[in-house]
């Protein structure tokens, strides 16, 4: 079960993830509470091991933007949440994992999208992503590319293992279920994870 901890802000934090197996580590550069700079995420991701992918969220940002910060960062992927073509996505030299709101429209788009991962997240909340709100799993009990796909939206250490078993993704994402207080919190980081990839 891939993992990605997202909203990274502190050197702290990203250690903390990667010591407990974290597979991704996601920085917010679109307006946020966790937002980071280039230049800060330059620094972190300078210091994580390579087998650890680092991944940039974007909201409706230019190529040129992206492309920009992507070189700066060194990310291996590009994360678009927000609504972003696909004739958009096809002019990045990055991977793309798109995020999509489950709305309960169904899940058509996902099939079609050009990307290397889907993010199923949570359509309420005052953000495009990391409102700490879940959407019905059972919405994606029939949806094919199962291991491109990366759930995420309210998940938690204590709910993640039922997530995995009713949608069986590729991989599943984290941000304000591992926090206290609105920062990074290391005991929920490593119960998230060891919870995340037991084996059922």
């Amino acid at each position: 079960m891939l993992v990605k901890i997202c909203g990274i802000t502190t050197m702290e934090g990203a250690q903390v993830a990667i010591q407990a197996g974290t597979d991704f580590i996601g920085f917010v550069f679109a307006p946020s509470k966790r937002q980071i700079t280039p230049e800060k995420a330059a620094g972190i991701s300078a210091a994580l091991p390579s087998s650890v992918k680092k991944v940039g969220v974007f909201v409706n940002e230019s190529t040129d933007t992206i492309a920009k910060i992507a070189g700066k960062v060194g990310l291996d992927y590009i994360q678009l949440h927000g609504d972003e073509s696909s004739a958009f996505a096809e002019q990045l030299s990055y991977p793309v994992i798109k995020a999509f709101p489950m709305t309960g429209e169904g899940t058509a788009e996902l099939e079609s999208y050009p990307c290397t991962y889907c993010l199923t997240d949570s359509s309420t909340g005052p953000n495009r992503g990391g409102n700490g709100t879940s959407f019905d799993w059972n919405q994606l009990r029939d949806t094919s590319h199962r291991q491109q796909i990366i759930l995420a939206g309210g998940l938690n250490p204590a709910n993640v293992q039922s997530a995995i078993a009713i949608t069986n993704p590729g991989g599943v994402d984290v941000s304000s279920g591992v926090e206290t207080d609105g920062k990074k919190d290391p005991e929920k980081i490593r119960q998230f994870i060891t919870n995340a990839k037991m084996k059922g």
